[in-house]
């Protein structure tokens, strides 16, 4: 059996993963079973593990593989599992958060910034760079303590030096050190390497020079103190930077462990979408029995139980039961939508007060959860076009930097006061810790990261950086109105009879005409005699005119339904209903004359109702700078009805894909920063053509593909949220950059000593350290308060 398993190992582990299950009806050999999970020969013996199931006996390589078959029997027993086809996941890969465009299969380090990459996706898993930074941390702390008490513990009357003598607290500050300086500091060292390799200079670059300037100078001062002169000399020995290079290290480890944990926090928004999806999903099997199997052995066509209270597991069809389901978390909606058969439900939202019988009908990365956490993770990796700017300042500030850190050194070995030569070196060492650039190349990034997240929490899916960086300056909204609007579901509004036919005559026989037409207008009234509880008659000779309607006979007798060039073309006089006609159409409804035995004796109505957030959308799109136009395909009277009601500031109906397109151009021609929202196959070209495109959710895939901004909830109000979303984000990585900038501008001048002649202050390299790290921490900070921004 050893034998089996570990030839199982070797080959593939592929029980974890879906493309690698048994299959239970396969041969085996004489004296062999094949594992029902992986697919593997087990020996038949009286040690082999094993488990009976539905009167069968199975056989396992490994404890793995019978665990699994223990949890889900009757996915592997049924030979469910040999037909799954769904994909093995693809294995984890790394990216830099400041230069998305390197991707790796394994952490390190980037080879640009030098900065920990991470998942791309957000895991559970603790970072190894946080664990390994943590521990030299403590280590660097360890050895900064006493070395901080030998050289300054008079100034709080521990006067250990003096204890000691000097040459031996010069040894022991040696022997402390140096273990931090060669190991704990290897990684800063290695990154700094790599940045003269690469030809990158970066933030590991002045942290590298600055730490090894001060411990190379430490090194000579104790074992060549000779070749320094006399004024450098404390009796036979001269001062050392040993402290300084530890406590350096010790602060940028606090700096890196504190921004490692902020970082992870960015991926909080994600990792609680991945959480909204349960682990296990009860399975209803063909005989009624209903159990709790893995999520991961979901098929597509399972049929699942979703009991009040439960989280649904995965993307399906209701097919028994009647419920309501909170989509708050997903689509930012906080009334709880009903479902009932034939509704789709999604995985993630949570079943309130019924029990709900669904048909699976998308599982793994294809449910809606699993693609929202894809664009939230792709929007992480996209670089918003301000981040320009930073990286044009970035490629020349630490050549700069070290000029910076050289002339300091060099005026204060020229003109400083005695010891010049301590001084240059505190200066120059000073200027390469507090100018380290971090902050800087951190700004946008973790903003976008963290906006990306919010935005996907409140139902705005963010596809890239550079349309959340857009929509913040768009002064132009064009909105499609079918779906976008209104519902996109025309409903049946009006019947009035114009003789002595009783309405629910009249719609009658409306409907069953209707009922042989495919014209979206004529489910709606098919629907409206439907809710009304009507008797449909048969309908014989049906005919469908075109641009007119149809005409038919419903037991035997006439029917005719349409417009007035119909009614015209059968010889009837409409003039009766033409103000009732004229009035309906003014309300924007679409009104059709309905004809019985030749004579015209009512008409009905149908609308598409606007959706009932759009007016107050309108309104706070308006209180947000947004002129809205709304572009249309639908007749000029109905769309100018629609835009009253909303106040919607200008129309152009009867317009086609290109119209839209070519509305788009002209308004960016005449300086307007265009943004367009849609929902259908039509809007793609327009959505592609605006400065940002935004999808209804609702809508049609290639509408989403052309789209920067994707609004699950598929109204406006998920535009006023990407809108503030976009304002807030701006606003906060211009502080995050503002400050970084400052913090440099401020910091360098200082750290050089330009303040020393007047007011005798030149800082300490241990000081320029802090700084440089809480400086990240900072940005890092005030980026994640967008976490709480409200939209």
């Amino acid at each position: 059996m050893k034998h089996d398993h570990t030839d199982h190992q070797s080959k593939s582990h592929g029980h974890q993963t879906r493309g690698a299950t048994g299959d239970v009806t396969a041969e085996a050999e004489p004296g062999k079973a094949i594992d029902p999970v992986c697919g593997m020969q087990v020996t038949i013996g009286s040690d082999a593990r094993q488990r009976d199931y539905a009167g069968k006996t199975f056989f396992f390589c490994s404890d793995g593989c019978q665990s699994k078959f223990d949890a889900d029997p009757w996915f592997y027993a049924s030979g469910a599992a040999s037909k799954a086809t769904k994909a093995a996941p693809a294995g984890t890969q790394w990216t830099c958060p400041m230069h998305p465009e390197i991707i790796r299969d394994k952490p390190g380090a980037c080879p640009i910034c030098g900065m920990a990459l991470e998942p791309m996706i957000p895991t559970d898993e603790p970072s190894e760079e946080l664990t390994d930074f943590t521990r030299r941390l403590w280590v660097s702390v360890a050895a900064a303590v006493p070395l901080i008490i030998l050289t300054m513990g008079e100034l709080i009357g521990i006067p250990v030096r003096d204890w000691l003598g000097h040459r031996v607290a010069v040894w022991l500050e040696f022997l402390l050190a140096t273990p931090i300086v060669l190991w704990a500091a290897r990684p800063f060292f290695q990154r700094g390497l790599d940045s003269f390799r690469n030809r990158s200079p970066n933030m590991w670059t002045l942290i590298s020079l600055g730490v090894g300037a001060a411990y190379l100078y430490s090194l000579v001062a104790t074992f060549l103190p000779g070749i320094f002169p006399e004024e450098y000399r404390m009796g036979e020995m001269v001062g050392t930077y040993y402290e300084a290079a530890v406590v350096i290290v010790a602060l940028v480890f606090v700096g890196q462990v504190l921004e490692l944990r902020a970082r992870e926090r960015t991926g909080d928004a994600i990792r609680a979408l991945m959480d909204l999806t349960p682990k296990m999903a009860r399975r209803i099997l063909p005989d009624g029995t209903e159990y709790d199997a893995p999520l991961e052995n979901i098929m597509a066509g399972d049929l699942l139980r979703v009991r009040p209270g439960d989280s649904v597991p995965v993307d399906g069809e209701v097919v028994e039961g009647l419920s309501s389901v909170d989509e708050s978390l997903i689509t930012g909606e906080p009334v709880p939508v009903e479902k009932t058969k034939g509704d789709r439900v999604t995985g993630g939202t949570i079943n309130k007060n019924g029990t709900l019988a669904i048909r699976a009908t998308d599982v793994g990365a294809d449910t809606v959860l699993s693609q929202i956490v894809q664009m939230v993770a792709g929007a992480r990796r996209s670089k918003a076009p301000i981040q320009g700017l930073a990286d044009r300042i970035s490629a020349i500030f630490v050549p700069t930097v070290v000029a910076i850190a050289v002339a300091a050194f060099v005026i204060w070995l020229a003109v400083g006061p005695s010891p010049s030569f301590v001084f240059a070196i505190a200066s120059a060492v000073s200027v390469l810790i507090i100018a380290c650039p971090c902050a800087l190349g951190l700004a946008t990034p973790i903003s976008i990261t963290t906006a990306a997240g919010r935005g996907a929490q409140a139902g705005v899916l963010v596809k890239n950086a550079e349309a959340l960086e857009l929509m913040a300056d768009v002064d132009t909204l064009i909105v499609d109105k079918t779906g976008t609007l209104t519902e996109g579901k025309p409903a049946l509004t009006d019947v009035s009879s114009f003789g002595d036919v009783p309405e629910d005559e009249l719609l009658a026989a409306a409907a069953a005409l209707e009922r042989a037409s495919e014209h979206p207008l004529a489910e709606a009234i098919v629907d409206g005699a439907a809710a009304r509880g009507l008797t449909l008659g048969a309908g014989e000779e049906f005919e469908a005119v075109t641009g007119k309607g149809v005409i038919g006979k419903i037991g035997g007798r006439p029917v005719a339904l349409g417009n007035n060039a119909l009614m015209t073309s059968l010889g009837i006089d409409c003039d009766t209903g033409e103000a009732t006609a004229d009035r309906l159409r003014g309300e924007g409804k679409t009104a059709m004359f309905v004809a019985l035995d030749g004579k015209l004796a009512g008409l009905v109505a149908v609308a598409d109702p606007i959706k009932p957030t759009a007016a107050s959308a309108i309104r706070d799109l308006h209180e947000l700078g947004l002129k809205v136009i709304m572009a249309t395909g639908d007749n000029e009277r109905t769309a100018q009805s629609v835009a009253s009601n909303l106040g919607i500031d200008e129309v152009h109906a009867g317009m086609l894909p290109e119209g839209k397109l070519d509305l788009i151009k002209a308004l960016r021609a005449s300086g307007r920063k265009v943004a367009m929202a849609g929902d259908g196959v039509n809007d793609a070209p327009a959505l592609a053509a605006a400065d940002v495109g935004i999808a209804m959710g609702t809508g049609a895939d290639v509408a989403v593909e052309s789209a920067g901004l994707t609004l699950l909830g598929g109204d406006l109000t998920g535009i006023v949220r990407a809108r503030k979303l976009a304002i807030a984000t701006m606003r906060n990585i211009r502080q995050n950059l503002f400050f970084a900038f400052v913090y440099n501008a401020a910091g360098i001048p200082v750290a050089a000593g330009l303040l020393y002649p007047a007011f005798g202050l030149l800082l300490s390299p241990m000081i320029a350290a802090a700084a440089m790290s809480l400086s990240s921490v900072s940005v890092i900070a005030n980026a994640l308060r967008l976490k709480r921004v409200e939209l």
